[in-house]
């Protein structure tokens, strides 16, 4: 069994604990806290960012996207229904 370097659990600016058990299935269907969990999971190194594009069929524009709405807007760019408030 091949022993990871990466951490198992995060502490986010919040006071959550984020775990890689708390990652959704790879046919999830995407809402805001979703992609905020992923996000923060490649931020915090629970998962690459290859592996997070890889298990969950993303391209790398669109992660890049989720990571840019997160940072400069908050989680509530990341709702689809405000997708056009946000954008550049």
């Amino acid at each position: 069994m091949k022993k990871k370097d990466r951490p198992r659990t995060a502490t986010l600016p919040d006071g959550r604990i984020l775990t890689v058990a708390d990652l959704p299935p790879s046919s999830t269907r995407w809402v805001a806290s979703r992609k905020e969990i992923i996000v923060n999971a490649v931020a915090y190194e629970l998962i690459s960012r290859d592996e997070a594009l890889r298990r969950y069929g993303l391209t790398v524009e669109e992660f890049d996207s989720w990571c840019r709405a997160l940072i400069d807007h908050g989680p509530a760019a990341l709702k689809v229904t405000l997708l056009q408030r946000f954008r550049k």
